[in-house]
């Protein structure tokens, strides 16, 4: 379970250890607690655009793990920032994961080649099973419609970046996303993908479109930050 479906949640590899702990009626160890903590609320504090709280979460829950002495969780830590970079149109290596791809498994090694674009055709079959239909599809039609059939509001972002890393976005793609990050009200990555939107309006030379978009990128930008629990 672990390797198939660790990406489609935020650290939800963290979860199903802790699961797994707990059904066995053992103590879960106090690290998967706080590293599965600070892990959801860096990510959540990434795509909401508090760039101070996700780096303070993340260095927390890397100590947590450093202390177990495992690469391939780290990698896996690792990996989970990178997604959420290319979920708002960040394009670049994911160096804290090369630094251990030596040491992660297959699956990691898969899924951080998805996430930069360069995904091995033989290696898709080690996605997480929503990414799969994204990376094989034949066309990049038939790509943002396997996009819109992925559940998860994360996982569909992240798939719609691999999607525009690859250019493979249609404008169904910059749909998707933006319709996704409003909904769930991530700053970060909807002024990214309103950014993108903006820009073909203005080479199409549809000033009416473009108003309206800067309109509402101005709208996200002066937002309040959301209040810290």
């Amino acid at each position: 379970m672990i390797t198939t479906s660790i990406f489609s949640r935020i650290s939800l590899f963290i979860s199903v250890l802790t699961l797994v702990a707990a059904c066995a009626g053992k103590p879960v160890p106090e690290w998967q607690i706080n590293a599965k903590n600070s892990m959801e609320l860096a990510t959540a504090a990434y795509l909401e655009g508090n760039a101070r709280v996700e780096t303070q979460e993340f260095n927390l829950a890397r100590s947590e793990i450093s202390r177990t002495g495992r690469a391939d969780l780290m990698a896996r830590v690792e990996l989970t920032r990178c997604a959420s970079r290319v979920a708002s149109l960040v394009i670049e290596e994911c160096e804290g994961f090369e630094k251990l791809r030596t040491d992660a498994a297959a699956p990691e090694r898969a899924y951080a080649d998805y996430l930069a674009g360069k995904i091995k055709p033989q290696d898709i079959v080690l996605l997480p099973e929503q990414h799969r239909t994204v990376a094989g599809a034949s066309s990049d039609v038939a790509a943002s419609g396997a996009l819109q059939n992925i559940e998860d509001p994360l996982a569909r972002l992240v798939a719609a970046g691999v999607l525009f890393r690859s250019n493979r976005a249609t404008p169904a793609v910059l749909t998707v996303a933006i319709d996704t990050a409003s909904a769930q009200g991530w700053r970060r990555p909807l002024l990214a993908w309103l950014g993108v939107q903006l820009l073909r309006a203005e080479n199409a030379d549809d000033t009416v479109e473009a108003e309206r978009l800067r309109r509402r990128i101005a709208l996200a930008e002066n937002a309040p930050a959301p209040r810290q629990p």
